[in-house]
């Protein structure tokens, strides 16, 4: 299963975060979001990462030619894409692209489950919020394109066994506080997604 750790805003927790085994490290690109970093900050640190490891840039309802600008400044190759008022234009994309479910019910899983997304409990703000999406919604659908997102933390993570998620995104659920991670928490995080 792969591991995305989210939130990342300086350079000794995106390190801490490969060393504990993660394989894709997410920059906020949302102003009002306490884990928000720079464009210009988040390519100080991406320069300074070993390879093999996926940079993504977070964006929340955002037009397409401002997510282009930031993921080539901030040196992205992946854009994570809230779009709840449809202000991007997925066709003008430069960059890959997977879209933010946030689900309300199981319909809204369902109806996207043959693209890769990630799906993350819907709270009235955007993300971090720890809240989770109920697993129930998955029994009946192919999770082999879902990243799940939304409260995991090392203690809840075996409940995802069985169901054959791509991947798991976590933020809140390995820091010391907003803005700043925990390593070893990271460690126990990644350590308890092997066990699955």
């Amino acid at each position: 299963m792969k591991i995305k750790i989210c939130g990342i805003t300086n350079l000794e927790d995106a390190l801490d975060a490969i060393e504990a085994g993660a394989d894709a490290l997410g920059f906020v690109f949302y102003e009002k979001s306490p884990r928000y970093i720079d464009q210009f900050e988040a390519k100080r640190i991406v320069e300074q990462l070993p390879p093999f490891i996926q940079t993504i840039g977070l964006f929340v309802n955002e037009n397409s030619t401002f997510i282009n600008q930031v993921c080539t400044n901030a040196k992205m190759q992946l854009a994570q894409i809230i779009d709840d008022d449809h202000y991007t234009d997925f066709a003008s994309l430069n960059y890959k692209y997977i879209e933010v479910v946030r689900a309300q019910n199981e319909k809204d899983i369902i109806s996207n489950q043959d693209e890769y997304v990630l799906v993350d409990a819907f709270v009235e703000g955007f993300g971090g919020a720890g809240k989770r999406v109920a697993l129930e919604w998955f029994k009946h659908i192919d999770c082999s394109k879902i990243i799940l997102a939304g409260g995991l933390n090392e203690s809840n993570l075996h409940e995802l066994k069985g169901y054959n998620f791509y991947g798991v995104d976590v933020s809140s659920g390995v820091e010391a506080s907003k803005g700043k991670k925990d390593k070893q928490k990271m460690i126990n995080f990644v350590k308890a997604v092997n066990e699955i």
